[in-house]
């Protein structure tokens, strides 16, 4: 198959970064996609060496193809790259019950994939007089806490770290595409099967769908997070999957194509993981990364769940 792009997610609609694959990745992405890199232990280590923040932030960073970023929302959000490190907790959302865990593991460093202070670039300037805002920023620094948001740099390693993360999660590596991870092809079965299957490997309590249980399905476009409708639809057009699952949608949008190619009478379904529920095991492949790579450096990954409820 022809290389495609698998566009990534972007909260401004604006094109941050693509996922990119071609012919020369194919062996590093063979061997990563197939390596266990999902491990359910969160128990802190006994250190060994020291590290500041930033020699840690720069230490994956040298992972990433092309190096540093001239512009990134990949910043610390609170504490200083100088701080040494006594612990580590990674995770979605540096939320409130996040600092909070941190404190109690004796820990000062968070690695959150998404933003803090509930923008995509962090920009606080609007937020100075909010109460919510305020409280949060003074527990970091009453704490002395170091807040890296690592979201364009695990996007841009090959494989991305966060899809990786997910198909292992999945159990999926052996069915995924060794040029496009993306792409995977199922054994013989149903979409009703594959929503349950995610269901239980992700922790999911319900998901959102468009199309027929019963409808078989081998071909799947994944693309967590939130690629943007037209990403998501230009995909469905170049890889004409059976299934497009993704983390999250504009309801007017990919919702919408899908459900004119249906009355079209096209063979294709939606399934909408959620966002988190779609992206959380790229933080538990950021602390495999660190087991690996700061061995002597304590750390966990800690869920931050769902913010939204089912009734």
């Amino acid at each position: 198959m022809k290389p495609i792009m698998i566009p990534a997610r972007d909260h401004t609609g604006f094109s941050r970064r693509k996922f990119i694959y071609n012919a020369s990745a194919i062996a590093g992405a063979g061997v990563l996609l197939s390596s266990p890199l999902l491990s359910k232990a969160a128990n802190f280590i006994k250190p060994d060496g020291d590290y500041t923040v930033k020699q840690i932030m720069d230490l994956f960073i040298k992972d990433v193809p092309g190096g540093a970023l001239s512009s990134t929302v990949d910043t610390l959000k609170s504490g200083s790259g100088d701080i040494k490190v006594t612990g580590i907790l990674t995770t979605m959302f540096a939320t409130i019950d996040m600092i909070r865990k941190t404190i109690d593991l004796g820990a000062n460093f968070i690695i959150a994939h998404e933003p803090t202070f509930y923008n995509h670039a962090d920009n606080t300037d609007w937020l100075k007089n909010d109460d919510v805002y305020q409280y949060k920023a003074d527990l970091l620094k009453q704490h002395n806490i170091a807040v890296w948001r690592n979201h364009d740099y695990i996007h841009r390693l090959v494989p991305d770290g966060v899809t990786t993360g997910v198909l292992a999660q999945l159990e999926w590596q052996k069915y995924a595409d060794a040029t496009i991870p993306n792409i995977i092809t199922l054994p013989a079965t149903t979409v009703k099967e594959v929503i349950g299957h995610a269901k239980t490997k992700l922790n999911i309590e319900k998901v959102r769908f468009i199309g027929d249980p019963d409808q078989a399905c081998t071909k799947v476009l994944f693309m967590p997070g939130s690629a943007g409708g037209q990403r998501q639809i230009e995909g469905v057009m170049k890889v004409k999957p059976d299934v497009l699952i993704c983390g999250e949608i504009s309801e007017w949008e990919t919702a919408e194509y899908i459900r004119d190619a249906r009355a079209k009478g096209d063979q294709i379904s939606l399934i909408v993981l959620g966002h988190i529920a779609s992206e959380e095991p790229g933080s538990q492949y950021m602390l495999n990364w660190l087991k690996e790579k700061v061995p002597g450096v304590k750390a966990t990954h800690i869920p931050c769940g769902n913010s939204l409820s089912f009734l």
